[in-house]
């Protein structure tokens, strides 16, 4: 949907996008296709600050939009570090974009997507108006904690990978209020998860205007 060209065929997703319709131009035959060009919010933090249990509590609670888990598309092909896992975060946003057609934003729970970087330099970003992110956060002993006490098979509890996430929450701290990373923080150390799910609701109902 929208790379491929429906005049001639062209496959081609770097179209140039025409703010006006919003409409995406087919370099080859100069087809407008008209889409929804809508924005897509992002829900980050390192691993153990709680996306993954605050994503579960807001599941069938708000139909503001599409909810989805980051971790879902992830597969050995994705894992190329010296590409900055960009094919990862291409297909991301190519999905995204195609459920936003439907009328209705994504927000996507995932670490990696809160990085502007990340992001910002897809062929795909071009196809939302505009990015939301949201950031949970811990104090760094709570976050050991929590790695420590997940279950074996999520391997999180070496100090390798602790030490890996602390740096990350610190990451998000300090970038939070930067113009090229603005985004809401929210710590969770001290309050629910049922707390912070509801204050990403009224954050996803803010940012969509509603």
């Amino acid at each position: 949907m929208i790379n491929e060209c429906s005049k001639c065929g062209e496959y081609c997703p770097d179209k140039v996008i025409d703010p006006d319709g919003p409409f995406a131009i087919c370099p080859v035959c100069r087809h407008k296709h008209a889409f929804q060009q809508l924005p897509l919010l992002i829900v980050s933090g390192a691993s153990g600050t709680g996306k993954s249990t605050v994503r579960n509590i807001l599941m069938g609670r708000t139909n503001d939009a599409v909810l989805l888990e980051g971790d879902i598309l992830w597969r050995p092909e994705f894992d190329q570090p010296d590409e900055k896992y960009r094919d990862f975060f291409e297909t991301w946003l190519r999905v995204c974009k195609n459920i936003s057609q439907a009328g209705r934003p994504v927000v996507i729970f995932n670490a990696g997507m809160g990085v502007p970087e990340n992001i910002e330099q897809c062929v795909e970003r071009r196809y939302f108006s505009e990015i939301h992110r949201l950031a949970l956060v811990c104090e760094n002993d709570t976050l050991a904690e929590r790695l420590q006490n997940r279950p074996k098979w999520r391997k999180s509890g070496n100090q390798q990978y602790i030490d890996t996430h602390i740096r990350f929450n610190q990451w998000f701290k300090e970038q939070a209020n930067q113009a090229v990373c603005a985004m809401k923080l929210i710590d969770t150390s001290s309050i629910s998860p049922m707390e912070t799910a509801d204050q990403i609701e009224i954050w996803i109902r803010r940012m969509l205007g509603y």
